[in-house]
């Protein structure tokens, strides 16, 4: 898979000195399953230069240090892989349904629907007959509770 299909417009300064489009094409580098990256930064961020801070997405980029602005997509009829990651998970569903699996308790969500997760154990599973996609940003964040970190 080489892109999720969506568009991505990136901004920056110019050798004029004023805003522009410095990078308009789809998000690229989509991974196995299903998570391509759109940008990362660290944290401050540096807003100099044109490069494309965009990578293929490995799990390795949760552990970065970085903040990461990534497109994921859940397939159809997918069960939860339950996990927790060192990170602070804003979600936002673009389209499709999927099931918020957590050790208590679970959450139907769709189109338009946002999640923050706080670095707790969850899996997302998806019984549908259609694939989930969702924007989700990544920030680094201490350690909550127990269980396995991916």
């Amino acid at each position: 898979m080489s892109e999720l299909g969506n568009r991505r417009v990136v901004t920056g300064i110019g050798e004029d000195g004023r805003s522009c489009v410095v990078i308009d094409g789809p998000i690229p580098h989509a991974s196995e399953f299903g998570a391509a990256l759109a940008w990362r930064s660290a944290i401050p961020a540096d807003n100099s230069g044109s490069a494309d801070a965009a990578v293929p997405y490995t799990l390795d980029v949760l552990h970065s240090g970085e903040a990461n602005f990534a497109i994921c997509q859940f397939s159809p009829r997918s069960d939860a892989f339950m996990h927790a990651t060192d990170t602070i998970d804003y979600l936002v569903v673009l389209s499709g349904q999927v099931t918020l699996v957590l050790e208590n308790g679970e959450a139907a969500l769709g189109p338009g629907d946002f999640v923050v997760d706080r670095g707790v154990i969850h899996g997302w599973r998806n019984d549908h007959d259609e694939p989930c996609k969702c924007a989700v940003v990544n920030i680094p964040s201490l350690p909550v509770g127990k269980g396995r970190t991916i």
